[in-house]
């Protein structure tokens, strides 16, 4: 017993050593993008046609950022499930540490946010986003133009009317929010596709991301 509850200790202690280091690391390491950037970009195309302020976005953060924005030939919209609720997603950039892509609905649709290691904003450009945070006694509407925050390790109940598009930021550990964003794949939709859609995309956006560390340490060097 006494032997068994060492191996959980030291067990336990690993984990906790791992925990600083990756949150020290997230700390001091430098990013691509920022929020407030992101907020930005977006809202230099706000009032457009949807469609049009999507390729007007996507073309501004090609031309700002070469090298770390997916090329055209992977741009695609998946389907993603995920705390009761259904929208779609379409990637632009994805590392260990950050993740940039469009976000929406067709439908009404509702649902919990999940709670993740790492903060993540959504610019709204139509439609509207209701947030109902944990421990509050009403809900907060967000309207085209304005910004969304869901800060880490929060979690709040989330409605989309039908029509509601943003843009969204992550920063933080993002394979920790994939366990949410795919587990309705296993224990509801079953949409293997779906799921082999977004792993590609995903490992797609990580090796452009490596070739591009690895060509500014080449230029430095």
């Amino acid at each position: 017993m006494f032997f068994m509850c060492l191996n959980v200790f030291k067990l336990l202690f690993f984990i906790s050593l791992c925990f600083v280091g990756i949150r020290y690391w997230m700390q001091k390491k430098s990013y691509v993008f920022s929020a407030d950037i992101v907020e930005e970009i977006t809202l230099n195309h706000f009032g457009k046609n949807i469609t049009v302020a999507y390729d007007d976005i996507y073309d501004e953060f090609l031309e700002r950022f070469p090298g770390h924005v997916l090329p055209v030939e992977h741009r695609k919209w998946i389907f993603m499930n995920a705390g009761g609720w259904m929208g779609a997603i379409h990637i632009l950039h994805a590392s260990l540490t950050e993740y940039l892509l469009f976000f929406g609905t067709a439908v009404n649709t509702s649902g919990n946010s999940g709670r993740y290691w790492a903060n993540i904003s959504d610019t709204i450009l139509t439609g509207s986003f209701r947030q109902w945070q944990e421990g509050a006694l009403g809900s907060t509407i967000f309207l085209p133009g304005q910004t969304v925050y869901h800060y880490e390790w929060e979690a709040a109940a989330v409605e989309w009317t039908a029509g509601t598009w943003m843009v969204e930021y992550g920063r933080g550990c993002i394979p920790s929010t994939l366990f949410f964003a795919l587990a309705d794949t296993f224990t509801s939709t079953l949409d293997f596709v779906t799921l082999f859609y977004i792993l590609r995309v995903y490992a797609n956006a990580l090796i452009m991301e490596a070739i591009a560390v690895i060509g500014d340490m080449v230029s430095m060097g």
